[in-house]
């Protein structure tokens, strides 16, 4: 699993493929609405989104499952904290032809960061926990961390490195300035190091792995640049300190269930991993084959990066509590003024700039839009979103009032396709304003 992969999920050539799409918005389907509480309901929707973005979308989402794109998608968008729209196109299973729907649940992967990202809000709002504590404080390895002075080795075969000159704080890691990597960006000797023995190698409980990755050298001085990789797994670890309760059970307790996420849990507890959209990639010829690694369904620890397993409408919930300023339902979670931080730009520059994406910045665990105009999506200045390493993505436009949550199930591979359906759905909701 490589980050440039899943990095690609949040790639769109924008308007090349919007063309396209809106030549196909003549075609017509079924949708489905629902105001989240009851998931399975079903009525048409018949407010909130234009006729154009409604059918478009329809068209969008039918035409690429019936083309072999993707198996099928999910997708649920609201306007001004109402669910307006839900559709759900193509199959969960193709050998068994299980239609998606609202009920279909999905490996969410990087989706997953955001949760983590307000777990540890949780605790900073109440004190167990501070944005400029070092992360020392909870995880006594850090204490101790290296940083790469160069990325190949030197004459004595080894990868020079220095004491970093500052601590890793927690901000560090909500900002992903932690100088933690990932290990698969452009195969130099430190790459290879963190490949062999970065979080997701071998076996292991969210201690043992955080142990593991702080022992490697850091690819920069912490706070000096945004970098895709493990914060937010370290930055699990650091809450399981600070609640005195493991992950799993932190985010249940304190998010999961406050706001009746009831088909959302932790790849670890899923008792039936087959019930679960089936994961395809595309092969040489372009035909969806299944993907049967067993990876794809790691069950031995809670990682903070990946590993929730939701529904369109769970997370449109978890989604819609940030809009409303960290309440849902009656349900506080966040005070608004924590939300509002989260969500305004502490990294003015380079997410996700490795790929040739501008006009991104990073809060404190989610993308930021910081020029719209520069982005390859359709969007608007501070929008924020994340999107999820198997085609999963949710936006939330505190100035148009849209929150989406667009689901698929796809491993990016060497045959794969942009994954762009997923964002000309979000366009045509735009569209449909």
């Amino acid at each position: 699993m490589s980050v440039n992969q899943r990095r690609s999920q949040g790639r769109g050539h924008g308007v090349v493929g919007l063309v396209v799409a809106l030549a196909l918005s003549g075609c017509t389907g079924g949708s489905l609405a629902t105001d989240v509480l009851p998931s399975h309901a079903e009525a048409e929707a018949t407010e909130g989104l234009g006729w154009v973005g409604r059918s478009g979308m329809n068209a969008l989402l039918r035409l690429s499952a019936w083309r072999g794109s993707r198996s099928g998608y999910v997708a649920m968008f609201a306007r001004d904290g109402e669910v307006v729209y839900a559709t759900a196109a193509g199959v969960a299973d193709i050998d068994t032809e299980e239609p998606m729907n609202l009920d279909t649940r999905f490996r969410i992967a990087s989706m997953t960061k955001p949760v983590t990202a307000v777990a540890a809000h949780i605790l900073i709002e109440e004190g167990a926990l501070s944005l400029d504590d070092p992360v020392s404080r909870y995880l006594p390895a850090a204490g101790a961390i290296r940083v790469a002075t160069s990325h190949e080795v030197d004459a004595s075969g080894t990868i020079p490195t220095t004491t970093a000159r500052g601590e890793m704080t927690v901000r560090h890691l909500l900002q992903f300035s932690s100088g933690i990597g990932s290990g698969d960006e452009a195969g130099s000797a430190l790459d290879r190091l963190w490949e062999a023995d970065g979080f997701y190698v071998g076996e292991g409980s969210l201690a043992e792995r955080v142990d593991r990755v702080l022992a490697l050298p850091l690819y920069e001085e912490p706070g000096t640049a945004w970098r895709y990789g493990y914060s937010a797994d370290v930055l699990a670890r650091v809450v399981e300190i600070a609640a005195n309760e493991s992950f799993g059970d932190f985010v249940t307790r304190r998010i999961i269930v406050p706001l009746s996420m009831k088909q959302t849990e932790f790849l670890m507890t899923v008792e039936e991993p087959e019930s679960l959209a089936k994961v395809y990639t595309q092969d040489a010829g372009g035909e969806l084959v299944r993907v049967t690694d067993g990876w794809i369904d790691h069950s031995d620890f809670t990682p903070g990066g990946s590993g929730l397993v939701s529904t369109v409408g769970d997370y449109m919930r978890f989604a819609l509590m940030l809009w409303h300023g960290g309440t849902y339902q009656g349900r506080r979670i966040l005070a608004p003024e924590t939300v509002a931080r989260m969500t305004s730009i502490h990294v003015p520059e380079g997410v996700l700039a490795s790929e040739g994406i501008e006009g991104l910045g990073w809060g404190l665990g989610l993308a930021v839009v910081r020029d719209a105009d520069a982005t390859p999506m359709m969007d608007a200045d501070g929008d924020y979103w994340w999107s999820g390493y198997f085609g999963t993505t949710f936006f939330v436009s505190p100035s148009t009032g849209l929150v989406g949550v667009v689901m698929s199930q796809n491993e990016p591979g060497p045959h794969s396709d942009l994954p762009l359906a997923l964002y000309l759905a979000q366009a045509f909701a735009f569209i449909g304003l």
